[in-house]
């Protein structure tokens, strides 16, 4: 399971995630869940310029993620 986050999405804090992560660990299923500080909800999107460090990352995550399966 891999989850990417923004930090400044008011919908889904930092405490959901830890949740979420804590159920997954619980149920003994890999994951890596990051929470990308001050982006926002639907950071990932490359029209964004002001997050475009975060979009590329996240990026690069999900591939390594298919690519590792």
């Amino acid at each position: 399971m891999l989850g990417l986050f923004g930090g400044a999405d008011p919908k889904i804090t930092a405490e959901h995630v830890a949740a979420f992560q804590k159920a997954l660990d619980a149920g003994r299923i890999r994951n890596q869940l990051l929470i990308y500080q001050d982006a926002p909800h639907s950071f990932f999107d490359r029209a964004f310029t002001e997050y475009a460090r975060a979009s590329h990352d996240a990026w690069t995550r999900v591939l390594a993620f298919i690519k590792d399966g």
